[in-house]
């Protein structure tokens, strides 16, 4: 009595995980460039009890061995997995805004000295504060958005407008037609490996410990056409609304379940202490 409890509170405590991780997904589903976590569960490992000793039987002229004892399992586990697939395109016309428009492709930022990552392509000027008229390329937090060669993207103030290329190259319209136009090609990085890109908040991803590994079997730094990104739009979330609504009414179902499971198993141990 008390192991079916057990299981069931195992049990209860990863669909509460899994309510957490849909209603994360529900409060993001407007925010730009935001991949959904996707949870599924697995059984725990399992329990032999063997209640007597193996014994042969025979059938006719076959010898069958025969199994005894119960296996009993302790529940469920949440695992939960990033869901990087294309969000959909929202039109904004507005220079500064991109859309990354292949799914394994990612924004290089600088966040605290370190480079993390992110497919929000909504950026911002912010002046350099160092008395020279100069603006950076950064994103709506106020992290730096980096090159192909991981420098800042720091732009003069002689000019009027920003073009963005379909394959990353960054270029100004310069104030007077004699002056040279500013050109940045943006740090974009393909993920080979997702598995290894872990949730920095933010809408922001960093690389987990590598360990053995190395940076370039996980990512690769593109250039030229291999890069693929449109202006004047933003990759909305890849969240669905319908599909989070039915994993919760059936998450909530699994729990309440379970719970019942838990007064149950209270309910007939309070008879057998009573009948003693």
């Amino acid at each position: 009595m008390l192991r079916s409890m057990i299981t069931a509170t195992n049990t209860m405590g990863q669909l509460q995980k899994q309510l957490d991780k849909i209603g994360h997904n529900l409060s993001n589903i407007d925010t730009q460039g935001y991949k959904r976590t996707e949870t599924t569960f697995s059984e725990l490992v399992r329990q032999q009890f063997n209640n007597q000793t193996n014994e042969r039987e025979e059938v006719g002229e076959q010898r069958l061995n025969m199994e005894y004892g119960i296996r009993q399992g302790v529940g469920a586990m949440m695992n939960s997995t990033i869901a990087f697939t294309q969000g959909s395109i929202k039109q904004t016309d507005r220079a500064l805004d991109i859309a990354l428009t292949v799914p394994d492709q990612f924004l290089q930022i600088e966040v605290n000295g370190q480079v993390n990552y992110t497919r929000d392509g909504a950026l911002y000027l912010s002046p350099t504060n160092d008395g020279t008229n100069r603006f950076m390329l950064s994103t709506s937090s106020g992290n730096l958005v980096l090159d192909s060669n991981q420098n800042p993207i720091v732009l003069d103030d002689n000019f009027r407008d920003i073009t963005i290329s379909k394959n990353g190259m960054l270029s100004t319209v310069p104030n007077n037609e004699e002056d040279v136009p500013q050109i940045f090609e943006l740090g974009v990085v393909k993920v080979d490996r997702p598995q290894m890109l872990v949730q920095k908040g933010n809408n922001l991803y960093g690389v987990k410990d590598l360990g053995d590994a190395q940076l370039n079997e996980v990512l690769t730094f593109l250039t030229g056409d291999e890069i693929s990104v449109q202006q004047g739009t933003l990759e909305m979330s890849n969240v669905d609304l319908s599909r989070e609504m039915t994993d919760l009414m059936v998450s909530q179902r699994s729990y309440q379940m379970n719970a019942k499971s838990v007064t149950l198993g209270d309910q007939m141990l309070g008879l057998i202490n009573g009948v003693r």
